[in-house]
């Protein structure tokens, strides 16, 4: 509940909340995986803009490399919007 409010709290700055070893991190990422690895899987090539944690930060997860997904905006929102519709 504290992450959701964090989300629409006035002021609220992701990257100030993940911090400069996260860009670095996800900069390394996307170069390594510059595309959707979501549309890949269905056939597409569509350029990724965002770094996605499978299991987030908050349940567990990690920064590593099989931790994260490289997406488009869209992949992102829909893995997003099922999550919150399963849970």
């Amino acid at each position: 509940m504290q992450r959701h409010y964090e989300h629409f709290a006035r002021g609220y700055n992701q990257h100030e909340r993940y911090g400069g070893a996260w860009k670095k991190i996800r900069d390394r990422y996307i170069a390594a995986h510059p595309l959707c690895e979501r549309c890949l899987g269905l056939g597409f090539a569509t350029v990724a803009t965002l770094v996605h944690h499978v299991k987030p930060i908050a349940d567990g997860g990690t920064n590593e490399e099989s931790n994260l997904k490289s997406l488009c905006v869209s992949c992102h929102e829909k893995i997003h919007q099922r999550k919150k519709s399963d849970g």
